[in-house]
């Protein structure tokens, strides 16, 4: 597939866009990004003016999801962390770093709850590698036993997860009933984390967002609304490190 970028520039310059034609584009669509870099996905041969139009349309949604994306990735301190609160399972874990003379960087959870970084703590990039790939093995344990809960109370089901780490998206449910869920969801209140599984779980149901769809959600979370707009507003609570 060969793609082209091309940058539109609207009459206020404060707004941009970027443009990627795809040829596997069957209609145009337009996403923003932690950081609030916004991108607009269209077939070959739409004109700028018809990019323009569609994204004026829309341009409300856009400004509050860049508002809400614009403070992701923005390091709240320095270096790497300190401690790391998960309140998606209710949990922090102090973190201290061990120098040693091992190329590769090995955590270690430790009976009294300190999240131990043993190798060369120098290398920041591959201390916040290693930081994912614990936290994904986290919640594939942690998330995964919450949404088996969630699944037997709403009588529905699910063939199997995985723990991924996208960054537009905080869940999707496949065709076959295999629900990905994304690793920065441990980052968030409980309650939010909830309506994503049972917004994912409904997708077993309906694989849309038809209104059929919406009367489930609602009929299993009737505050759905206010937890939606709560998980719009999400990635602000991601912390730098999760982002290459």
């Amino acid at each position: 597939m060969s793609a082209q970028l091309q940058l539109f520039e609207s009459r206020d310059s404060s707004e941009r866009w970027t443009v990627r034609v795809s040829r596997r584009a069957r209609r145009m669509s337009v996403r923003v990004y932690p950081g609030g870099r916004v991108e607009v996905v269209v077939p070959p041969g739409v004109p700028p003016v018809t990019v323009q139009r569609f994204v004026g349309t829309h341009s409300q949604w856009i400004a509050r999801r860049v508002e809400d994306l614009s403070a992701v990735g923005a390091p709240m301190t320095a270096g790497p962390p300190s401690e790391i609160q998960v309140p998606a399972i209710g949990r922090s874990f102090k973190v201290d770093y061990q120098h040693t003379r091992s190329t590769s960087i090995r955590p270690q959870l430790f009976d009294d709850g300190v999240l131990r970084i043993f190798g060369p703590i120098h290398d920041e990039a591959a201390i916040a590698t290693a930081l994912r790939q614990w936290l994904s093995d986290l919640a594939y344990d942690e998330l995964g036993s919450q949404l088996k809960v969630v699944a037997r109370e709403l009588g529905l089901s699910f063939s199997r997860i995985q723990i991924r780490r996208q960054r537009t998206r905080w869940g999707s449910c496949s065709a076959t009933g295999t629900i990905s869920l994304n690793v920065c969801l441990m980052f968030l209140d409980p309650a939010v984390v909830r309506y994503l599984f049972v917004h994912e779980l409904c997708h077993t149901r309906h694989m849309n967002h038809s209104p059929r769809f919406w009367a489930l959600v609602e009929h299993h979370e009737p505050d759905y609304r206010r937890l939606d707009r709560e998980l719009l507003k999400g990635w602000q609570s991601v912390p730098a490190w999760m982002f290459e």
